[in-house]
């Protein structure tokens, strides 16, 4: 199997794993590209993304672009054989599509056709799926449209949030991306047109972390796992956010109204369009994330107990 000349194109830490493989396999990584420095925290230090700190203690050059247009030259010069996207955050166009030898791959997280987009595994929690898995495919230039070299199957637990299925899905998307390499490297990948229903997974905003506790627990729970990490489930609470970092269906509770909040055995309930939800982990506005029962123990007299 001939060595492979690999540009790597990715940003967060779901593409670190990926990127790991490919520099432990005998193919040569020859640049990164990566998104560029952002500020983070509270004091908005600029820091790089997970896969450029990966990239540069390798030593591998990187080369940091929001956009691919202004470096597309840059590129191209490299002569790579192959383009390999895992989550980078921005789309390739002609020239630069074409101009590896083998083109492009991509690692996309979710089952295609289903869930094509920015959020695939927001979006399948979300929506009740059942199962997921990862899809190695062939760059084209509709949106995660192109021919898919191999999928794998991967059940969704019950109390899976987005961020620990992601980060399950990266792991074991890693060693399937790199597989896919090889047999490209050898002449033997063969990819199929997708086939199915086409399903879209747009980027999750604010609004969509919103919680209907009218709606069915287990509704609202699989929003409140889909939004988990980011960008966060929340209510409102006398007129102010308030973030529910951990919850779980409270089965055989008695019901309460959608929205009551009700201590039970020391556990914190609230109610919703059908069984009660328990909350674990609360962050009311202006303050940092705390078991339930330490912000229920500490409310004043008088505190509001409807959640809406």
């Amino acid at each position: 199997m001939p060595a492979l000349r690999l540009i790597f194109a990715g940003s967060p830490a779901a593409a670190v794993p990926s990127l790991r493989r490919l520099l432990d396999s005998p193919h040569e990584v020859v640049a990164v590209v990566t998104r560029e420095d952002a500020p983070q925290g509270r004091k908005r230090v600029l820091t790089p993304t997970p896969v450029a700190e990966l990239a540069e203690s390798a030593g591998v050059p990187v080369i940091r672009a929001n956009r691919l247009e202004p470096v597309t030259e840059q590129l191209l010069a490299l002569e790579a054989d192959l383009g390999v996207v895992v989550a980078y955050g921005g789309l390739i166009r002609e020239p630069l599509l074409s101009g590896p030898r083998l083109g492009w791959i991509n690692l996309h997280f979710s089952l295609l056709p289903r869930w094509r987009g920015a959020a695939p595994v927001q979006r399948a929690l979300i929506a009740g799926d059942t199962e997921t898995g990862t899809a190695v495919f062939r760059l084209v230039e509709e949106l995660d449209a192109g021919p898919v070299f191999d999928l794998e199957r991967h059940a969704i637990g019950r109390v899976a949030t987005a961020g620990r299925l992601l980060d399950e899905l990266a792991e074991s998307g890693a060693g399937q991306l790199a597989r896919v390499v090889d047999e490209l490297a050898a002449g033997t990948a063969t990819a199929r047109e997708q086939v199915g229903e086409v399903t879209l997974a747009p980027k999750l905003t604010l609004a969509d972390g919103r919680l209907d506790l009218g709606r069915p627990a287990a509704e609202v729970d699989a929003r409140l796992r889909g939004v988990t990490p980011e960008p966060g489930a929340w209510v409102e609470l006398d007129g102010e956010r308030f973030k529910i970092r951990e919850a779980r269906l409270a089965h055989d509770a008695p019901p309460l109204d959608p929205g009551r909040l009700a201590e039970r055995g020391g556990a914190v309930q609230v109610g919703t369009g059908d069984m009660p939800l328990e909350l674990l982990v609360v962050q009311p506005a202006g303050r940092t994330a705390m078991p339930a029962p330490d912000w229920w123990r500490g409310r004043g007299p008088g505190a509001p107990d409807r959640l809406s």
